[in-house]
């Protein structure tokens, strides 16, 4: 079979190497795929960069081909120009490589994907498929009313009719599915996968990042890592980090990797009250992410609760818990809170009872004086996240050609 793999983001950005490439290895690897078209969407400078796959990823069935997104100073009218011009060149697309299908990764790709089917009704199925429309209306980044929430709220209706797969990646998002009247047999769940191996604890890195930072051995160091804003805490989040610092002492440390400005991130963490000696900021490339949460203690991950937040499934989560981290999380953050709390993979806390953060913190305290935590919550990891998830429902919903 020849597919076309469509993804929502740059070929450079930190998810597509962390749940897109991965994927493209498990397709690669079937004898009966062809070939595959990886697409990406480009913005910003990267859309006029020269790009090309990172050394050593292997690309032996896998040609690229990305959609460059043209500058705009309105963001509403940029995603308008996007969504109107890139199915045409899909299409264009569609026409030289000749696929069997288009796999969208992500509802906004899937709303891509549809639109393609539309004009050409090529078939289509949706990997990471999520209500993204209700997840930007909850954290306040789109309004009702605004163009985008309303067509991508009418595309992913269509998506949950046509497509002849979808791969939520959350189990309360399939029994949801399948209440509102999409057929089981289409809809296999899939959370963000993390190869558990590449992200397991190493101590030598441990002691090598740590002794370049400066930071000693019995120090409590807690990691983050991702944006702040949009459908994660901003100010919020600091303060969160600050209770932790008063809850460790003297001795916490705070490692935060963002795609976020480092100076905005630092003066974030000093108004908060976090001393600048106590804190590191910095843009690591996602094959570094390994080596700097093996020199952490435990992890955070501030994502808005919402009420659809309790469909989505952070990748973040699946890697830190790969490096033995145990995981300060709110509450309805897909299925991973309730793993969280059930399975010892860290703690939940709720902005709104304020006493349950520093009861959170404490239970974080308490799994880093057990033996062999990094060990135990590894295995939730392999558990819950595996990439032979994917690999099942490839198996399961796939076309045999």
């Amino acid at each position: 079979m020849r597919i076309l793999f469509l993804g929502y983001w740059g070929l450079n950005d930190g998810l597509t190497a962390s749940t897109v490439f991965p994927h493209l290895q498990i397709l690669q690897a079937r004898p009966d795929v062809a070939a595959i078209r990886l697409v990406t969407i480009e913005r910003g400078a990267e859309a006029q960069a020269d790009l090309r796959f990172a050394p050593g990823f292997e690309t032996d069935k896998i040609s690229f081909e990305p959609l460059r997104s043209k500058p705009s100073g309105n963001i509403i009218l940029n995603k308008i120009e996007d969504f109107t011009r890139f199915p045409n060149e899909l299409v264009k697309q569609v026409a030289e490589f000749r696929p069997d299908f288009i796999l969208a990764r992500g509802a906004p790709a899937g709303a891509l994907a549809y639109l393609v089917w539309k004009k050409i009704k090529l078939p289509f199925y949706v990997e990471s498929f999520e209500p993204h429309a209700d997840y930007m209306l909850e954290s306040g980044v789109w309004r009702r009313y605004d163009p985008r929430y309303l067509f991508q709220k009418h595309w992913e209706r269509r998506q949950k009719q046509l497509a002849l797969g979808l791969m939520p990646v959350a189990e309360n998002y399939r029994q949801q599915l399948v209440q509102e009247g999409v057929p089981a047999g289409r809809v296999v769940t899939v959370p963000c996968s993390v190869n558990a191996r590449d992200f397991a604890f190493s101590a030598e890195a441990r002691a090598r990042v740590r002794q370049r930072l400066n930071w000693a051995a019995e120090a409590v160091v807690g990691v983050y890592v991702g944006k702040f804003g949009g459908i994660y805490y901003d100010a919020e989040a600091f303060g969160v980090f600050r209770a932790a610092a008063d809850h460790f002492g003297p001795g916490f440390r705070l490692l935060v990797l963002t795609p976020d400005p480092v100076a905005e991130v630092q003066r974030k963490a000093a108004a908060a009250g976090i001393a600048a000696g106590a804190v590191f900021v910095i843009k690591a490339p996602h094959h570094e992410v390994p080596d700097y949460l093996a020199a952490a203690d435990f992890a955070f991950a501030t994502i808005k609760p919402a009420p659809c937040r309790r469909f989505c499934s952070a990748i973040k989560i699946g890697e830190y818990w790969a490096s033995g981290l145990p995981v300060l999380v709110p509450p309805g953050v897909g299925d991973d809170s309730a793993i969280a709390e059930a399975e010892g993979g860290g703690a939940v806390f709720d902005l709104g009872l304020p006493a349950s953060l520093p009861a959170a913190l404490g239970r974080i305290g308490a799994v880093l004086v057990r033996p062999g935590y990094r060990a135990a919550i590894h295995e939730l990891a392999v558990r819950h996240r595996s990439v032979d998830r994917a690999r099942i429902a490839y198996a399961d919903l796939l076309p045999v050609v």
